[in-house]
């Protein structure tokens, strides 16, 4: 397994310009012009944008983890991108954040759920795997904590470029942290994680966007293969990521916070389900991620998930929406429904 050595027209190392990543086609992120016509519209919006009331609790089962998954492939999902990948024997822990996903404990994006699972109470995990360090895919407490716990001590920590110097403001050990740019892999016992380029942009703060890298990272082991696409736009490299490999057990693709204004930028449920195809001609299972968790647009909390399920029914895409913290095996379609029962 594991990609070819093909020419590769999009899928290259990432390039600088006065100091800034690039993305790998011409991206327009917006700035202050955006905010000036975003403005009116959340001060004029009227969808539920989020639950009436906390949801939950979901809770996980902790005694899963003491039996491999039989099929070899476990999938919990903690919300938004936060999962953990259980893989042929290793387990992978992404984009974790437990908390707010802003700068402040006291404000922000909140979560609609508590968390699942303390991070004291997760098993023993091999690979931290951090696509950027935006507040919903990095959090600064949760990765402070993780880095104390004996469940991370043997954990390789591995991100994109420059964003291991967050990992160790956070208190991981530099030792620990892989950082890759662009096409390089990295193995991690019978794991090979590799990045690949995603349309999007990184940063903390109005003054550091672009400052470190960004990407989509293939989980590759013995008997599976997993692409997780943290966060991006569309564009004409999914195809070029899917002709590398040969399938995918697992796609996980952002349905939410989406908007016409940044669709350079996140995919929405549409643009989701054309990257899957894109990608996967041969068919799969597609499993939405970046939803149920926090607001960070002017949609309906559950618009992402109830348009991907019609998008799918249209093109025959297989779905795989397990409720949340609740450990699946990834053996075929599913469609848990947790979103009907909410208000």
């Amino acid at each position: 397994m594991g990609a070819s050595n093909r020419d590769m027209s999009y899928l290259k190392r990432a390039e600088k310009q006065g100091g800034k990543f690039l993305n790998p086609e011409p991206t327009d992120v917006g700035g202050l012009r955006i905010v000036f016509k975003v403005l009116p519209l959340y001060l004029s919006n009227k969808a539920q944008v989020e639950p009436k009331r906390l949801l939950g609790p979901f809770t996980t089962d902790t005694s899963v983890y003491a039996t491999a998954p039989a099929s070899g492939l476990r999938v919990t999902w903690f919300g938004h991108s936060a999962s953990l990948i259980e893989m042929d024997g290793l387990r992978v822990l992404v984009d974790p954040v437990w908390e707010r996903a802003s700068p402040f404990s006291f404000m922000g994006p909140k979560r609609f759920f508590e968390p699942t699972i303390a991070l004291e109470a997760l098993p023993k995990i091999d690979v931290v795997l951090i696509s950027h360090d935006h507040y919903d895919h990095l959090g600064a407490k949760t990765v402070g904590q993780l880095a104390k716990l004996e469940s991370t001590q043997g954990a390789r920590w591995v991100t994109s470029l420059g964003v291991g110097r967050r990992l160790r403001g956070f208190g991981v050990s530099a030792e620990k942290i892989t950082e890759l740019d662009w096409t390089e892999s990295v193995g991690v016992g019978a794991l090979k994680i590799t990045s690949w380029p995603s349309r999007h942009f990184s940063g903390r703060g109005v003054l550091d966007r672009f400052k470190t890298l960004w990407g989509s990272f293939v989980i590759e082991g013995p008997r599976h293969r997993v692409y997780f696409g943290a966060d991006s736009g569309w564009w004409e490299g999914f195809g070029e990521i899917g002709a590398q490999y040969p399938g995918f057990d697992l796609v996980m693709l952002e349905i939410g916070a989406f908007h016409p204004l940044w669709a350079a930028i996140h995919l929405g449920p549409d643009n989701a389900a054309k990257a899957f195809e894109t990608m996967c001609p041969q068919g799969g299972l597609m499993m939405p991620i970046h939803w149920g968790l926090f607001n960070l647009a002017l949609h309906a909390w559950k618009q992402p998930v109830e348009r991907i399920v019609e998008v799918a029914e249209e093109k025959g895409i297989k779905l795989w929406l397990p409720e949340p913290g609740k450990p699946t095996e990834v053996v075929g379609e599913l469609r848990s429904g947790w979103w009907e029962l909410a208000e």
